[in-house]
C-alpha cells in the first residue's frame, strides 16, 4: 500500500445523500501528518457522517476521498483500516465485558475485538503494559472491562488503538458521558499525546470547546452538512464562527491553553 509523507486524509467535494437527505454538502478537508484536529458542530451538523467518510466506513455520493496517499475505492479498504485507530461508543459496546483491560489492549495488536486463542508474544504483552502506563491505567490491567469507569474505558480504548501505531487516530466524542474529573483526566491525556511528535494525525469529535485539549493544532466547524470554517485552531474556534455554526451569539475565550464558550447576554 502506497503511503505519502504529506496528506493523511484528503476529502474533495464530498456530498453524502441518504434516504433523500443531504448529510454533507460539498465538503473539502485535508489533514496533514502530525496535525491535531478537532471537529466541532451542533447535533445534526454532519460530524458523525464526516468521520465515517474519513475512516472509510461510509462512501460519498459525490466527490473523492484519499487516505494515506491512496484513493478510496482503488485499494482494499481492509488494508487502509489497519492504519486507523478508532475510539467510539459503538466500539466500546462490542468489547466483551469479561475481558480484562490488558486483554482489550492486547487484542488491539491485530485489530480484533477479542484476543486470538494463541498466546500473544512477549513483545505484544510488554507493549500493552507500556501503553496502559501511558494512559494512566497500569493499575487496572487485570480489572474486567465492565468494571471500569467511563473515563477508564475511554483511556483503555485509546491504549488499544495505539497498539498498531496508526497513521490516523479518530476519537468520536471521547468525553461524552464523562463527569468533570474524568473529562479533565482525558484532556490531560490527549494533551500528552498531542505533544508526542511521533503520534498519528488525530481527529477529536466534540460539541464542546471546553473539551479541546492543549496541543490541538486545527479545527473544522460544521453546520447543516457544510463547512463553516477550517484551519488553525486559534483562527477557527472563535465567537463569530461558532455563533454562525450553533445559531446563537457566543463569546469564546482562551483560558491558558484551553477554550471556554458562553452565550452573550
Amino acid at each position: 500500500m502506497r503511503q505519502l509523507d504529506g496528506e493523511v486524509v484528503g476529502i474533495h467535494g464530498v456530498s453524502v445523500i441518504r434516504s433523500g437527505n443531504l448529510l454533507l454538502d460539498g465538503v473539502d478537508w485535508g489533514i496533514g501528518r502530525g496535525e491535531r484536529w478537532v471537529l466541532l458542530g451542533p447535533n445534526g451538523s454532519g460530524k458523525t457522517t464526516l468521520v465515517a467518510i474519513a475512516s472509510t466506513y461510509m462512501w460519498p455520493s459525490r466527490g473523492s476521498v484519499s487516505l494515506l496517499g491512496n484513493v478510496v475505492g482503488s485499494v482494499d479498504v481492509r488494508e487502509l483500516r489497519r492504519h486507523i485507530g478508532i475510539v467510539s461508543a459503538s466500539l466500546e459496546d462490542r468489547i466483551p465485558p469479561q475481558l480484562t483491560a490488558r486483554q482489550v489492549v492486547v487484542a488491539g495488536a491485530t485489530g480484533a475485538i477479542t484476543p486470538w486463542w494463541d498466546r500473544p508474544a512477549r513483545a505484544t504483552e510488554d507493549k500493552a503494559a507500556e501503553l496502559l502506563d501511558v494512559v494512566g491505567c497500569s493499575a487496572l490491567r487485570d480489572r474486567r472491562f465492565e468494571l471500569l469507569s467511563s473515563g477508564e474505558k475511554q483511556r483503555v480504548q485509546i491504549a488499544r488503538c495505539l497498539m498498531v501505531e496508526p497513521s490516523l487516530l479518530l476519537l468520536d466524542e471521547p468525553a461524552a458521558g464523562l463527569d468533570l474529573g474524568a473529562r479533565e483526566q482525558l484532556a490531560v491525556l490527549l494533551a500528552h499525546l498531542n505533544a508526542d511528535p511521533g503520534l498519528a494525525a488525530t481527529i477529536v469529535v466534540t460539541h464542546h470547546v471546553e473539551e479541546i485539549a492543549s496541543g490541538t493544532t486545527h479545527a473544522i466547524v460544521l453546520r447543516s452538512g457544510r463547512v463553516v470554517a477550517a484551519g488553525p485552531v486559534a483562527e477557527t474556534v472563535t465567537g463569530p464562527i461558532l455563533s454562525e455554526a450553533f445559531g446563537l451569539a457566543l463569546r469564546v475565550e482562551r483560558v491558558g491553553d484551553r477554550f471556554v464558550a458562553q452565550a452573550q447576554r
